[in-house]
């Protein structure tokens, strides 16, 4: 890295060189004793870090790999039967050893916290401003309650909360989420704390309320000149976020250096990997993503050796020797070295005496990818997708597998008890339409509470709908009888969200995927049969059938469940999430599955996501739903590239792309405010209360908005159509 560059970087950190650091963890050991004969578990293992005033530091890594517990440790909030070993300094003061008292003078104060779940991290029977106001005097026990309260409310109006002095008295769970996690920064704000650690803040939040939260931990770092500790597994994030990044696996640093650094030079095997699974929304045609096999080790029996050498496809049998240390690039000790301190009995050296300005990898082959400019595609043994066949006949040309027309689901609001009455009605699904064709995906996207969920019941129940008509395979389910909708069940199967819930626990893996085989009544030697090609059709082994759902992976769970949605070879698969709760490295395996089976078998696929991503590199059309409405939709790539709608521009702007120059140089839509009510939608255009450009329109055009409802019409020449009566095409990414 230039001299130029180092400058840069300390300039946007708000800091020089020798500044003393604010946070600062070397050599930090957790380990959870195990009880009743139960191994240790090595949460984590020589973990060192530290963090300047106004800098960002990312710690990415899958589930499992340490990065909570490493900074609930420099929290202090770890259980007592946790052994921590190590430092942990703040301003340069042991945080180690100091008991809960002294530690609750200090939390809150110079460290604090925003959780991952701030329905936990807030106490449900006191209102919300009264816990900010106490997180006020707590610290300041000269401060009057009217003036904790008045910090509290311009805490609540720093953060964007509508109406600060109305929503003082509201409790949490009258909050969104996102106003939930906008309430735990301001918290983490609220006494101008010098170090802000952020354990997954935007985790299950919508594009839309990430982006808010981003902004406003960029506000707290502007507003208190604290430093950050952003922990995520969201690689995007990262990019345009963080000023360094550690990357974590097996409990322990295996890369460290800055965001720049590591994206575009990375030198540890699992970091490429990462980067390489990321789906890319920038790019049109990326091709199959990175898949890093098998899983995580446990913690509790780790490898001999480098922890990664049973996933790397680049494994040498000296990587089996001795555990690599964190070390510069190009400073790895030679094959001879490590047999010569293996067999002296030489201890691993603490990872890291300074982390700042070098980049750090724990990998005797670093310096072979550096010198070979080796990428995530020269390691990774990258599956050949194949093209669908049937998309090499026209669009129009090719078998309908669904139709929606004018699709209207309603629910009563009801209010008593004994005699009830309605007093309102929610518009889950009021009005939408799309169609599918062979061999081809179409994704519904949008914020929680658009109705995408709903839409899938009500085509998944196969029955008559409220209103409007739903028709599979050319057959409208509303005529259906009991025999044929049981038939029909056959050509349209559904893979659900978690595929914990979705899978019995108390039925083996084979007896799960079999149940679909007996229930329509097949042969028991073609169902055993058929049970082991689908196993083997999903990547798992034939040895896995006798297991349990609890023995597997969240990713080796969702290729059960797809296993068992294939088992009647369907023409058509719902698929509602089905990627949204794994790590990015078993999502790629997932998502090259999922187009792989789709060229193989010829399937249409539903895909309902909120990651756009992922949606821009399996789905070959989208549509757009807020409100229960469709408001654009179209090929992906023209959505994409040129999206006309503003609700569509702003999704795909809040976004992030893992590419930290591209990501510094764009300009984010940040959407006010939250999602309406769907039981009380805005007059007119039921954008228009969040629309950036709706406040550009002069006085007519704004009425126009708000007192007529836009239909979807085309707006390229082509099937892409969007809802908006001043739909412009823009450039967004």
């Amino acid at each position: 890295m230039s001299a130029q560059t180092i400058e840069n970087t300390e300039a946007a950190s708000g800091r020089s060189g020798d500044e003393t650091p604010v946070l600062e963890v070397r050599d930090l050991h957790v380990t959870f004793r195990g009880l009743g004969g139960n191994a240790d578990v090595n949460a984590v293992r020589g973990v060192s870090y530290s963090v300047h005033r106004g800098e960002v530091l990312g710690i990415v890594g899958e589930s499992g790999s340490g990065k909570s517990v490493s900074s609930m440790a420099a929290m202090g909030l770890l259980p007592d039967h946790a052994v921590i070993t190590g430092s942990v300094k703040l301003h340069g003061e042991e945080l180690l050893g100091l008991d809960d008292r002294e530690m609750a003078t200090r939390r809150g104060k110079v460290i604090s916290m925003v959780f991952q779940d701030p329905l936990s991290g807030l106490t449900p029977v006191y209102t919300v401003g009264d816990q900010l106001a106490e997180a006020v005097l707590v610290h300041n026990p000269g401060a009057g309650k009217a003036q904790a309260r008045e910090r509290a409310v311009r805490l609540l109006d720093l953060v964007g909360i509508p109406n600060p002095e109305g929503r003082y008295r509201s409790f949490p769970h009258e909050f969104s989420g996102g106003m939930r996690q906008r309430v735990m920064i301001a918290m983490a704000m609220a006494n101008d704390p010098d170090v802000i650690i952020c354990d997954e803040p935007t985790t299950a939040l919508d594009v839309t309320i990430q982006a808010q939260i981003l902004d406003l931990l960029r506000t707290a770092r502007e507003e208190t000149g604290a430093a950050i500790v952003m922990i995520t597994h969201d690689l995007g994030v990262v990019a345009g976020f963080v000023d360094r990044m550690l990357v974590m696996y097996a409990g322990r640093p295996v890369e460290m250096g800055t965001v720049d650094e590591i994206y575009y030079g990375s030198r540890m095997p699992y970091t490429m990997g990462l980067l390489g699974a990321v789906p890319r929304m920038d790019l049109e045609r990326q091709g199959a993503l990175v898949p890093i096999k098998g899983t995580p080790p446990s913690l509790s029996a780790l490898p001999p050796g480098c922890p990664f050498a049973p996933r790397c496809p680049i494994v040498r049998p000296e990587c089996s020797l001795a555990e690599p240390d964190l070390l510069p690039v190009g400073e790895q000790p030679s094959e001879a070295q490590i047999r010569a301190a293996r067999e002296a009995g030489a201890p691993a050296e603490a990872a890291g005496v300074s982390d700042t300005g070098v980049q750090r990898v724990a990998c005797i082959r670093s310096g072979e990818i550096a010198d070979n400019a080796w990428t995530a595609q020269d390691i990774y043994p990258i599956p050949e997708i194949p093209e669908v066949p049937a998309a090499k006949t026209r669009r129009e040309d090719r078998p309908e597998m669904l139709r929606v027309e004018s699709l209207i689901k309603h629910h009563a609001l009801t209010k008593g008890a004994v005699f009830k009455r309605r007093v309102g009605t929610v518009y889950a699904v009021d009005g939408i339409d799309f169609d599918i064709r062979e061999g081809e995906t179409l994704a519904l996207v949008g914020e929680s509470g658009c109705g995408k969920s709903t839409t899938l019941m009500e085509i998944m129940g196969l029955e008559k709908p409220q209103g409007g008509s739903v028709s599979v395979m050319g057959r409208d389910t509303s005529g259906l009888g009991g025999a044929d909708r049981f038939a029909l069940r056959r050509d349209m199967q559904i893979v659900f969200q978690d595929p914990m819930s979705s899978l019995d626990p108390r039925m083996p893996v084979f007896d799960i995927i079999a149940e679909p085989l007996r229930t329509h009544r097949r042969p028991a030697a073609e169902t055993t049969a058929r049970v082991y090609e689908l196993l083997d059709l999903v990547g798992l082994n034939t040895e896995h059938a006798t297991r349990y759902p609890a023995e597997f992976s969240g990713g080796q769970r969702q290729r059960i469940g797809i296993a068992r949605a294939l088992a009647l070879e369907p023409r058509l698969l719902v698929l509602d999430e089905p990627v949204s709760a794994l790590d990015v490295s078993i999502q790629a395996g997932v998502v090259n599955l999922l187009e792989e089976l789709q060229a193989r078998l010829g399937l249409s696929y539903l895909f309902v996501a909120h990651d756009l991503s992922v949606v821009r590199h399996i789905a070959d059309r989208v549509a757009v739903m807020y409100l229960g409405k469709i408001v654009e939709i179209g090929d992906t790539d023209a959505v994409y590239t040129r999206p006309a709608h503003p609700y569509t521009q702003a999704l795909l702007s809040a976004i992030p792309i893992p590419d930290p120059e591209k990501e510094r140089a764009r300009t984010h839509i940040v959407l006010d405010g939250d999602l309406p009510s769907p039981a009380n939608p805005p007059s007119g255009c039921r954008f228009r209360t969040r629309c950036q450009k709706f406040i550009t329109l002069s006085e007519p055009e704004q009425e126009r908005c708000m007192s007529i409802e836009p239909a979807l019409e085309a707006t390229n020449g082509g099937d892409q159509a969007a809802a908006c009566h001043f739909a412009e095409r823009q450039t967004v990414l």
